[in-house]
């Protein structure tokens, strides 16, 4: 049993040796080398796509731009909602992964129907695969240009909106990588703390810092998963009775120093997967890692909660409970959420409270 545990997780880790993370994408990213983004807008306007600005070669915006008029012919772009798809242009990478979406113009009162006027924003890097990692943050990230767009004729297309669309790469997927190559090994502090809900304080950094912490931590909580999944949805909403301390970031050392810094076996076991993506410059095999630390943490969730319920029958699913606890690394932070979950079940709370005095005893003996 618990072997077969430990070969899960350990696959979980080593996603950049797995076959479904093509390898030929990883090979791209094995040097340290920036990897080749670009962008394209268009005015819509009933059928005909206009260009306004792009940083395509001049070779490959008109294939994309036939490629592009297909998919709106066929209703493939529906307004607000990005696409992604792999499309192939006259650039080094030739296959490129290529997120679009419709912004649509507000309507004036003068002409309340008027349909199918807007603009078409572009951001082409990577593979498909990796762009449907950021999927939300791309489209947030092109919901921000609204307000730019409102200018008539575009007369800040050079001092707003060219240098916000050529940013989409650093900003909408570079940001759990710049956090790594912050925090470096001390990324188990971040990762527990987003498990344990425990609130984080970024101290004597920039803006663009302190926004890219708040965004890692969003990212690596169980927060926003499927509600159709009800562990899920209680690991969303669960928080501790307890009072924290927050994790204190204070940026005025280099490396930054961390205080009120908690973690445990579990974190501290995807270390070295996270700093072997950053040191390849792979913020897709990056976020590929967090997802499946996430998933690996509502697995063991779901064994905590299945073991609970058997345990109030059998003294010996107990005993499974308690190994289960010792083997998984991650004790602390299952049964905070298990007895936030469990709050109106008295009978569950009572094994929880054994199971949280195992786990105390063991870590004294430990000690």
């Amino acid at each position: 049993m618990f072997t077969s545990q430990t070969s899960s997780f350990q696959d979980s880790i080593d996603v950049e040796e797995r076959d479904d993370y093509d390898s030929e994408e990883i090979a791209g990213y094995s040097q340290k080398i920036q990897l080749n983004c670009y962008y394209t807008i268009y005015l819509y306007q009933g059928t005909s796509l206009t260009l306004i600005d792009s940083s395509l070669p001049s070779e490959a915006e008109p294939e994309l731009r036939t490629y592009i008029s297909r998919r709106l012919s066929k209703g493939a772009l529906l307004g607000g909602m990005g696409n992604i798809a792999t499309v192939e242009l006259s650039i080094p990478e030739q296959a490129v992964g290529c997120y679009c979406c419709l912004l649509e113009q507000e309507r004036s009162p003068e002409q309340p129907d008027a349909d199918g006027n807007g603009y078409v924003i572009c951001f082409m890097g990577g593979s498909e695969k990796g762009l449907n990692l950021f999927r939300l943050e791309l489209d947030k990230y092109v919901q921000g240009l609204h307000s730019s767009l409102q200018t008539p004729e575009l007369q800040n297309l050079e001092t707003e909106v060219r240098p916000y669309l050529s940013q989409w790469y650093e900003e909408s997927v570079m940001h759990i990588h710049r956090v790594v190559q912050l925090v470096q090994s001390n990324i188990s502090f971040l990762l527990h703390a987003a498990l344990s809900h425990t609130h984080v304080e970024v101290n004597n950094s920039d803006e663009r810092t302190k926004a890219d912490v708040s965004r890692f931590i969003k990212a690596a909580s169980l927060q926003g998963l499927s509600q159709q999944d009800t562990t899920a949805a209680s690991l969303c909403k669960a928080m501790s009775e307890d009072t924290h301390s927050d994790l204190i970031i204070d940026c005025s050392t280099s490396p930054p120093t961390l205080s009120n810094n908690v973690s445990n076996r579990f974190c501290d076991d995807w270390i070295q997967a996270f700093l072997n993506a950053a040191e390849r410059c792979n913020p897709f095999l990056l976020r590929q890692i967090l997802e499946n630390f996430k998933l690996k943490a509502i697995q063991d969730m779901n064994s905590l909660k299945r073991f609970v319920r058997q345990a109030e029958m059998s003294h010996y699913a107990l005993f499974r409970c308690c190994q289960f606890l010792q083997g998984c690394g991650n004790g602390d932070v299952l049964l905070q959420n298990a007895r936030a979950e469990h709050s109106d079940l008295p009978e569950a709370c009572s094994i929880i409270t054994v199971l949280e005095e195992f786990l105390k005893e063991q870590s004294q003996a430990q000690a």
